[in-house]
């Protein structure tokens, strides 16, 4: 009977858990400057196709066409990377480049469950503590992780391609 009860709990428990941390994602905020929607705090990919958001992500996705060879030589050095990217919805250079990065994602058939998506105001600031660590000064920045270490990052603009930028972050740490 105890057993049950604990059971019970314990499945409570992990449901509001659950529900408290979908309430966290996606966040929509109305931006402070131009008073539209803006994505706030951890979001996944599915935040972009909002209405507020999707008329700019799909258009640059969409016509974004990334070079093919250095997609094949960057499928081969990407490997267990983690890729942290802090944007803002709000942001001119997000709205380009993000899109675009998130093709060659695509494209390399990058795992989803290794890109954690973080948007900030325009102050860079999240919902809580999100980003503090991570020193963000512009955005986008697109931060490259191995065995949780930074050992890049590309930031507000490529230097030459977003494509090439990539291939020697992954190349100068392989």
């Amino acid at each position: 009977m105890i057993d049950e009860m604990y059971k019970q709990i314990f499945v409570l428990f992990f449901i509001s858990l659950s529900l408290h941390s979908a309430q966290d994602l996606n966040t929509i905020a109305i931006d402070e400057k131009s008073g539209k929607p803006i994505l706030i705090g951890y979001c996944d990919r599915s935040a972009l196709q909002d209405t507020n958001f999707s008329w700019w992500f799909n258009s640059e996705y969409e016509n974004y066409h990334p070079d093919s060879v250095d997609l094949l030589l960057i499928k081969e050095l990407i490997g267990n990377f983690t890729i942290v990217i802090v944007m803002g919805t709000w942001c001119g250079d997000s709205r380009r480049e993000v899109p675009r990065f998130y093709k060659i994602l695509d494209e390399i058939e990058f795992p989803e469950e290794n890109i954690m998506l973080i948007n900030v105001d325009r102050k860079k600031k999240g919902i809580a503590e999100e980003v503090d660590e991570l020193s963000i000064e512009l955005v986008p920045t697109i931060i490259f992780l191995k065995d949780d270490e930074e050992i890049g990052r590309i930031i507000e603009t490529p230097e030459e391609t977003l494509e090439i930028d990539t291939k020697k972050i992954l190349f100068d740490n392989k």
